[in-house]
């Protein structure tokens, strides 16, 4: 009878040890889903035992009647940092009960990067939702000075946007809408700036959001400049796209826009390198669009941008100029300059100089 009686203690024990294990998770379960598929089994008895001791916590607003607040979430922002900053601005009541709810869930892998609009009358779940919501948020897009179009291109899939490098660079391809200036493609008026767009843009709306805001920033005053220097718009377009890339230091630019200038204007090459890594395309020993150094044979490459071959601009912008490039070739400096070169000091300055002979006196020894 104590044998019988000792057993069935030791069952009822046993049981009681063993119960939480299946309820607890199954509880958990009942208020917010099964738990994520990332998590051991004892990782989902833990994470589910926290979210049930967090819950009046994580269904509670931290202010039901609390005004929306922008909230900017970063890639590359570790989940704990960002719930450490919605606790911060009073979004949520607690950053552990917020971590605690995306780990169990497997939301704290879904965050999207962009810039939200959030209430603090929302639940932790609310917030969280919100925050991995495509439709919820803009993500803040940057197309740096002296970009071509498939450095934009290479740039989205880390955006935060839907659109694909190839659907981009099938948009750019096409003359911009925003302008009748005969281009035969985007490039040249896709401009930089930083533009904070909806993730569900499509390719053809950036590539023209660009353009537009390239139109947007020409001036009837750029446009009488260039063509005081005797340039057709285009022209003058493609003339900046070489003075952003030979232009290390902004306040160069107007001197380096002279120094092409008095070159066309007397009929020789321009001879300048960024018009030979345009045509030489990305290389993959530099892992750029912009090789570095270049070679002797590099300047003998057969193509129509090579300008030390073919005599007048190229046939098309090599990147995409800042409004200050596009300003120094429309307000150029006077000067007697035709030829400059890098400093030997490395600070980005260049020596220019009137004759080739200075030219080669200001080369490093």
């Amino acid at each position: 009878m104590k044998k019988t009686l000792s057993l069935t203690a030791t069952l009822l024990l046993l049981l009681a040890i063993a119960l939480p294990f299946f309820l607890i998770p199954a509880l958990a379960a009942s208020h917010y889903g099964v738990p994520s598929t990332r998590l051991s089994l004892t990782q989902r008895f833990q994470y589910a035992a926290k979210i049930l001791w967090h819950d009046s916590t994580i269904q509670r607003p931290a202010d039901v009647y609390g005004a929306e607040q922008a909230f900017t979430l970063t890639s590359g922002e570790s989940p704990y940092f960002i719930a450490a900053r919605l606790e911060e601005q009073g979004l949520i009541r607690d950053d552990e009960a917020f971590i605690t709810y995306l780990v169990y869930t497997g939301m704290d892998t879904n965050l999207l990067p962009g810039d939200y609009r959030l209430s603090p009358s929302l639940t932790i779940p609310g917030i969280a939702g919100m925050l991995q919501d495509t439709r919820a948020s803009f993500v803040e897009f940057i197309v740096l000075p002296g970009w071509r179009m498939e450095e934009v291109a290479a740039s989205l899939p880390t955006s935060g946007l839907t659109i694909t490098p190839e659907d981009f660079l099938n948009a750019a391809q096409y003359p911009p809408t925003a302008l009748d200036v005969g281009a035969a493609a985007s490039e040249g008026f896709l401009f930089p700036d930083t533009y904070p767009l909806p993730r569900d843009l499509n390719a053809d709306e950036l590539v023209s959001l660009l353009t537009q805001n390239f139109s947007f920033h020409i001036t009837p005053e750029i446009k009488a400049g260039l063509a005081a220097q005797g340039l057709s718009f285009y022209d003058g377009v493609k003339l900046a796209s070489i003075v952003e890339r030979e232009a290390v230091i902004a306040d160069e630019r107007a001197t380096i826009a002279s120094v092409f200038l008095n070159r066309l204007r007397a009929g020789q090459k321009l001879e300048t390198d960024p018009t030979i890594q345009y045509a030489l395309g990305y290389n993959e020993f530099n892992q750029s669009w912009w090789k570095s150094p270049l070679t002797y044979a590099d300047l003998e490459v057969n193509s129509p941008y090579n300008t030390y071959i073919y005599a007048g601009l190229p046939p098309t912008p090599i990147c995409n100029p800042s409004l200050g490039s596009l300003e120094a070739v429309a307000f150029p400096a006077e000067t007697p300059y035709f030829y400059f070169r890098a400093r030997c000091d490395g600070s980005g300055l260049h020596a220019f100089a009137e004759t080739f002979a200075g030219h080669l006196a200001n080369g490093c020894e």
